[in-house]
């Protein structure tokens, strides 16, 4: 039953969250913060240099981070409707 290389695969699986690092733009909300991700790419047909911004919603549990901060979250279980984030550090404080 218990197989130590099952366990060891399921155990890898579940370690592969996404993680990204933001800006905090948003500190209102108790234990959530709104983070932006700028992305830039090229457009495939003009080859011009497009930026677009993806908004987080991020779960703070001791309000560490502030408008400003540069922060690292990783992906995590659904919180709340919106939270699928969870903040890992503060890179960089403002």
């Amino acid at each position: 039953m218990n197989n130590p290389i099952a366990s060891e695969v399921n155990r890898m699986e579940r370690n592969k969250r996404k993680v990204r690092v933001g800006l905090v733009s948003s500190d209102k909300m108790d234990k959530t913060r709104v983070i932006e991700i700028q992305k830039a790419y090229r457009h495939r047909k003009y080859k011009k240099t497009l930026r677009s911004t993806t908004k987080l919603y991020v779960h703070d549990e001791k309000n560490l981070s502030h408008i400003g901060d540069t922060v690292k979250v990783m992906e995590t279980r659904p919180i709340s409707k919106q939270k699928r984030w969870r903040l890992v550090e503060v890179v960089q404080k403002s």
